[in-house]
């Protein structure tokens, strides 16, 4: 299928552009941001535009011969305090509805949006409910970040409420990590509070990439809401010894032992097949 990525030249972005094409995707990135190589055709766009947004997704001037098939929408401010909190909540909003509202008018069914684990409460100022968090949890926006991706998602179910055929799949990731920062991982032990903020979490930026393949892919309708992390945390301490100093008293809805994340990705296993195959360990513990 022909794919548009919007932020395909970020560190997420780039990943899945790579898996898409790996996997006889073709594929258009569409980015504010020149990429750092051309692997794909590139047009530059500002999704706060909806003129140019639309245009773009549907190809004028250089897609001639086919029509765009899916979007995957990553483009945003992508964490609150690099740009004031109004700035992050302006930016998100009106990109993700100036995506949603091009893909409806022209008629495009199939869409992969990045939400955010953020939802689940992250960073925690209060006690979690319970571990693993899962997609039961209610939302819990605590920043304009989390709050532009809580009405992102939204978005996300009126506009599949209007189009029954429409399909959305907002994919909250954990923190993105490439190969290249896992060699400070074993530092994290020194002192373990300093990623407690989501739950010792992350997702490898190849296998966000196959979830978002993964869930172009899925025939599926409707909207529908994923956690995507990696299956192990950061740490190499239990998650036992973790909850019991950072979390007492908080349980356990289901046994999580040893390392494996604590946010839950049994639905996107279960749904989308989704199977991580890159866990830091690999590279810095040899």
């Amino acid at each position: 299928m022909r794919v548009i990525v919007t932020g395909g030249s970020g560190k997420l972005g780039r990943a899945t552009i790579k898996d898409l094409l790996e996997n006889g995707h073709d594929v258009v990135n569409a980015d504010t941001v020149e990429p750092q190589s051309n692997t794909c055709p590139f047009i530059k766009v500002d999704f706060e535009d909806m003129r140019a947004t639309m245009e773009a997704i549907a190809g004028y001037d250089w897609n001639h011969d086919r029509e765009t098939d899916a979007v995957v929408h990553l483009a945003a401010v992508p964490m609150p305090g690099r740009v004031p909190p109004a700035e992050v909540f302006r930016v998100n909003t009106i990109s993700t509805f100036n995506v949603f509202e091009s893909c409806r008018l022209l008629g495009i069914k199939n869409i992969v949006w990045a939400s955010s684990e953020t939802l689940l409460g992250i960073p925690y100022a209060i006690k979690p409910d319970y571990f693993p968090a899962d997609e039961e949890y209610e939302s819990r926006p605590e920043t304009s970040y989390s709050l532009s991706k809580h009405l992102g998602e939204e978005m996300a179910k009126q506009y599949c409420r209007w189009d029954k055929d429409l399909k959305i799949v907002c994919l909250r990731f954990s923190n993105v990590m490439d190969e290249s920062e896992y060699e400070g991982f074993p530092d994290f032990e020194k002192d373990p509070g300093s990623r407690r903020f989501n739950l010792w979490t992350y997702i490898d930026a190849r296998d966000g990439a196959q979830a978002i393949r993964l869930s172009l892919e899925w025939q599926g309708t409707g909207a529908e809401v994923f956690i995507i992390a990696n299956d192990d945390s950061v740490m190499s301490t239990s998650n036992e010894e973790l909850v019991a100093k950072w979390y007492p008293g908080v349980p356990f809805k289901r046994p999580a032992h040893g390392t494996e994340t604590l946010l839950s990705i049994e639905k996107a296993t279960s749904v989308l097949g989704y199977k991580p195959e890159h866990s830091w360990r690999r590279y810095a513990e040899g």
